[in-house]
């Protein structure tokens, strides 16, 4: 700030009746002028967020649906000898389908809506392979925890039980 006081002395040598309202630093207006930027990608931040976490209890509720639609399969599986472990696998491999159909089209509906994006985007490139792959990853191992708890449910059905159903 001492700058300002020489620059304003210096002003006033030459137009003595000069009145300076408001001063501010190049920083300042840097910053003012990215603001509006960084406040459209906090927002960003947050649906993107709110997107993953309804995109797993979406995943979640679906799976354990269909865990339930398959009770009586899934009995009979473990009555002719499939062990849990064998479960697990058949309900997370059914989710790792899911969840590569999943990454497959918001890949492609990122990279389209990249373009509208890229006004904002400083110091990275819209089709930065780095990015997109962490954001596939994300959402693919989001997925497959999602998918793990109904898959540790239907594990632990009773044979027995659900064969006496009709």
């Amino acid at each position: 700030m001492r700058s300002v006081a020489a620059i304003t002395a210096a002003l006033r040598l030459i137009e003595p009746n000069t009145t300076i309202l408001e001063t501010s630093t190049l920083a300042d207006a840097a910053s003012q002028s990215v603001g509006e930027t960084q406040l459209a990608l906090w927002l960003l931040g947050i649906f993107a967020a709110t997107a993953l976490a309804l995109a797993a209890i979406g995943v979640y509720g679906v799976m354990s649906y269909g865990v339930r639609q398959r009770t009586r399969e899934i009995g009979t599986r473990v009555a002719l000898g499939a062990t849990r472990q064998n479960i697990v696998w058949l309900i997370m491999r059914q989710g790792a389908g899911i969840a590569t159909i999943g990454v497959a089209l918001g890949l492609g509906a990122g990279l389209i809506a990249s373009r509208t994006l890229v006004t904002m985007l400083y110091g990275i490139s819209a089709w930065d392979p780095k990015t997109l792959a962490i954001a596939s990853l994300v959402l693919f191992m989001t997925t497959m925890v999602a998918c793990y708890l109904p898959a540790r449910r239907a594990a632990s059905i009773d044979p027995s039980r659900t064969l006496a159903e009709q």
